[in-house]
């Protein structure tokens, strides 16, 4: 591989954890505490992505989430502050600080 050949290029993944499948509500805060309740389409340790409307959310722009998790015998509250990584038409990425919360 040439190291100046971008890796989306090649179509290799640049993510450092695995994406699982998810199917959770999230709450999503924006500045003004205006909240919107979302679908999760998938999840990994530091990022989400999740079916929105139009939101009027901003690449770069912060949030707060809120969701459950079930693992199995119990379920987990995470509240986790995110940057908003990139809108399309159908959704919205969103990178996680994964030891942030409330």
């Amino acid at each position: 591989m040439n190291k100046n050949t971008p890796t989306e290029a090649l179509g290799l993944e640049r993510r450092l954890h695995t994406r699982h499948r998810a199917r959770t509500t999230v709450y999503i805060t924006v500045a003004g505490g205006r909240k919107k309740l979302c679908r999760a389409v998938n999840l990994s340790a530091t990022g989400v992505y999740i079916q929105t409307a139009d939101l009027g959310l901003r690449k770069g722009q912060q949030v707060e989430l809120s969701f459950a998790i079930n693992l199995g015998s119990v379920t987990k509250i995470h509240r986790r502050k995110a940057i908003v990584a990139h809108v399309s038409r159908g959704g919205t990425g969103l990178m996680m600080d994964a030891y942030s919360s409330r």
